[in-house]
């Protein structure tokens, strides 16, 4: 009889964001048949901690052979402890580890150690990027491995057919819309945004809005940048109003310190945008070539590099026909890590 393989789902909530997406879209029963996967939800968060740390540890321990996929929060310490090889975590990135001013109090007391265990002491994980594994390799057993397992990304927003049909057109000194897509906080380096923006006003003349769409997040990060010109911060919004704000804008535009993704990028190229992200490795790997890469710490520069581009003779064509390749190269390879992916949990499970 096959193994029981349970997946956490307990930190699922009411919003989806991108985290809540990965877990519902690369671990389901439709994304991993055949196998039977078997969700453990929480609810409030006294609930999703007691199920994290005693519900799915005792499962481990109760049942020979059961394995545990955590694609959302890291295992709990007793989980690794007691549940070791049967326990498989999927790492969207290492900032637990890396970015510790960037954390909040629940995210440094609660997720970081938890994390921090896991990767220094379970064999298997999975990544959603290169840029990831190779991160990852520096906090985990030498003898531990790391599994490519990327998102196949779809149309989440169904804008490609309603961008494909709009008429976007910049002129000096015109409208310039731009667009950023992720919870709001320190770690997405969104007064770097703000301030490229504000050279775009200052310097190049232009109407430009930089529209912030997510979850505000902690540290009061929303509430600083809502004041600051041609800033207008959208907060959570349903997929109906994205996808007005990515037909309406020009250019997407990221500044985060780091990702271990970026999978906005990636969605916003089915709105045929320009995308504009840092110059780090995984925004390479993610873009394949088809985005502009800039230096956020260089706000003057990459305002004139972004005013060159939009004023570019068929700059929205063009940036049409990149994004559609690279998504079509990226879900190449990721429905290969999935195929690779389930043909090893059906043997570890049986």
């Amino acid at each position: 009889m096959p193994a029981t393989l349970y997946v956490d789902h307990t930190h699922l909530g009411r919003t989806v964001t991108g985290l809540e997406r990965i877990t519902l879209e690369l671990f389901s029963p439709d994304s991993l048949a055949p196998l039977t996967l078997v969700p453990v939800r929480g609810g409030s968060t006294a609930r999703m901690m007691l199920a994290q740390q005693f519900g799915l540890t005792a499962r481990v321990l109760g049942e020979r052979g059961a394995l545990v996929l955590c694609p959302g929060f890291p295992p709990s310490i007793p989980l690794s402890l007691f549940g070791r090889a049967r326990v498989i975590p999927y790492i969207h990135d290492c900032f637990l580890i890396t970015r510790p001013q960037d954390l909040n109090w629940r995210a440094a007391h609660y997720m970081a150690p938890a994390f921090r265990y896991a990767v220094t002491h379970l064999p298997w994980f999975l990544v959603n990027s290169e840029a990831t594994r190779e991160e990852l390799r520096r906090f985990c057993r030498a003898d531990a491995e790391i599994s490519l397992y990327r998102p196949v990304v779809r149309d989440v927003f169904g804008v490609e057919e309603i961008a494909a049909r709009a008429n976007r057109q910049v002129s000096p000194g015109g409208r310039l819309d731009l667009i950023a897509v992720g919870t709001i906080e320190p770690r997405k380096n969104l007064a770097a945004a703000a301030e490229i923006v504000r050279r775009l006003r200052d310097t190049h003349g232009f109407d430009a809005r930089l529209n912030l769409v997510g979850r505000p997040g902690w540290g009061g990060e929303a509430e600083r940048l809502a004041g600051l010109p041609g800033v207008v911060v959208h907060g959570y919004q349903s997929a109906e109003r994205v996808r007005e704000l990515l037909t309406e804008a020009h250019v997407f535009l990221s500044t985060s310190h780091d990702e271990g993704l970026g999978l906005p990028l990636l969605e916003a190229q089915y709105a045929g945008l320009p995308i504009v992200a840092p110059i780090k490795p995984v925004f390479s790997e993610v873009l394949g070539g088809s985005g502009l890469h800039v230096d956020p710490a260089s706000p003057s520069d990459a305002a004139a590099a972004i005013a060159a581009l939009v004023l570019k003779p068929d700059v929205f064509s063009e940036a049409r026909q990149a994004a559609a390749r690279n998504i079509a190269r990226w879900n190449s390879a990721a429905e290969g890590d999935r195929q690779a992916l389930i043909e090893r949990l059906m043997r570890l499970s049986a």
